[in-house]
């Protein structure tokens, strides 16, 4: 319930607004909310279910811990007991050279009482204990796994999206563009200024960008969807990013890895360090499986014998012992001893395959951080030839108005432009994908990072 509360204000903000949301250059319906990266992993974190569960398998195992724990305190069982017998138990005895026959027995048996059992020296359940601590941490680390990778799928859906919108938009310039010079053919032509050909030659550019438009609208769609699954969100509410890929350039830098390099926080290498333990202690405990154990009892009865009615005139009698229950393993066909073995041999092998692991985290590091610096310089000379292309076609633009460049060279230019500023938001898109990429891989937990919203 607090879950959903929580989760209920950080909506309502959103929700009561019903505010026009725009992208690069278009809007979006009033049915729709605006809303920060920030903001949509703080929604994921406390409704996607696969947080649930993981939150969920760490209480289930604190559980199991507990009830490990509950076998060092003694244990109290009452139970009770009646028997009515249908035939007496017959003796033959020879008294005298005669046969007698003796009747044993009674025809009701009563025994009730409460036994207690403690274990004094159990050197198995003590180290169990232990284990069970440390499995508690496995899924602690689990649980920060999926936290961490649930916020890289945020951060990537929430990228994905800005890309869809910007590209969208980039598109619908273009369509608007082509649109405007069919309409200006179409005047020209018919005042006699301007051929029919050149009237359905514009016409089919408009033709050609329509399907691209689709498409692009198609695209943020489906980003929109895969980011409301990964929220946990109605599928009817549509969500919008605050801010574009071209606002995101201004504070993007500050998203970039550290001089910090360390593997010391990823989530594999610490799940690995923990299940090393964790078969360090399994060795422990197959060692102890060979020590004695050493336990006590106490039992208190009542017991009631009588003949006829069972519910009357019954008479309890108590009694009652205590004891001291040594057990000493000697053999068991070698069992003790290879599970001994094996727990070993697990040990060894989870030796090598961190070695293994911390040669490949590191490679991958250094690979993202050559790769994330490769992506800056590809920001900065995208940015300058879109900057040209820009410029590019507003030169050809001048000429084609006044006669000085055909049809063809503008369109050119225009699809220069479009290609231009694509590669621009892709650049910044692969740039801030591989920042939460190598974020996850260094195993860094979840931070709220301001940003800033454009009205």
């Amino acid at each position: 319930m607090k879950r959903h509360i929580s989760l209920l204000c950080l909506l309502i903000p959103f929700l009561s607004g019903g505010m026009i949301v725009r992208g690069e250059t278009g809007s979006t319906p009033m049915d729709t909310i605006r809303i920060s990266r920030d903001e949509c992993i703080e929604i994921a974190l406390q409704s996607n279910p696969t947080i649930k569960v993981a939150d969920m398998e760490v209480k289930r195992l604190d559980y199991s811990r507990k009830e490990v724990l509950g076998s060092l305190f003694p244990s109290i069982d009452f139970s009770m007991n009646y028997q009515r017998s249908i035939e007496l138990q017959t003796m033959n005895m020879n008294m005298g050279g005669q046969s007698t026959q003796i009747k044993m027995g009674t025809d009701n048996t009563w025994n009730t009482g409460f036994s207690v059992a403690m274990p004094l020296v159990n050197a198995s359940l003590w180290k169990s204990i232990k284990i069970s601590d440390i499995q508690i941490l496995s899924a602690l680390e689990d649980a920060r796994g999926s936290r961490i990778e649930l916020v890289n799928n945020i951060n990537k859906a929430y990228y994905s999206l800005q890309l869809a919108i910007a590209s969208r938009d980039v598109i619908l310039d273009n369509y608007r563009l082509a649109k405007e010079t069919a309409e200006i053919y179409k005047k020209q032509f018919e005042q006699g200024t301007a051929s029919e050909y050149d009237v359905l030659r514009s016409e089919v550019q408009v033709s050609n960008v329509e399907p691209e438009l689709m498409d692009a609208d198609i695209a943020v769609k489906q980003c929109q969807l895969q980011l409301k699954i990964l929220m946990g969100m109605d599928s009817k509410i549509e969500v919008w990013p605050t801010i574009g890929l071209k606002e995101m350039q201004e504070d993007m830098y500050s998203l970039a890895p550290g001089l910090d390099r360390s593997i010391a926080n990823n989530t594999g290498l610490r799940s690995l360090d923990i299940q090393r333990n964790l078969l360090d202690q399994t060795v422990k405990l197959r060692k102890m499986d060979f020590l004695p154990t050493l336990g006590a009892a106490f039992n208190i009865n009542w017991t009631a014998l009588s003949n006829g009615n069972a519910l009357r005139n019954q008479t309890f009698n108590p009694y009652s012992m205590v004891g001291l229950s040594l057990s000493v393993p000697l053999f068991a066909g070698g069992r003790r001893y290879n599970a001994l073995r094996q727990a070993k041999t697990s040990l060894a092998e989870i030796g090598f395959q961190r070695e293994n692991l911390v040669n490949s985290l590191n490679m991958q590091v250094e690979l993202a951080i050559d790769n994330i610096n490769r992506q800056v310089r590809q920001i900065e000379a995208s940015k300058r030839g879109m900057e040209q292309a820009v410029k590019a076609h507003s030169i050809m633009q001048k000429s084609f108005d006044i006669g000085a460049a055909s049809y063809l060279d503008l369109r050119d230019s225009e699809m220069a432009e479009t290609r231009a500023r694509l590669g621009y938001y892709q650049s910044i898109h692969t740039y801030l994908t591989s920042t939460s990429e190598l974020d996850a891989l260094l195993g860094k937990d979840y931070k709220v990072k301001k940003t800033t919203a454009t009205n």
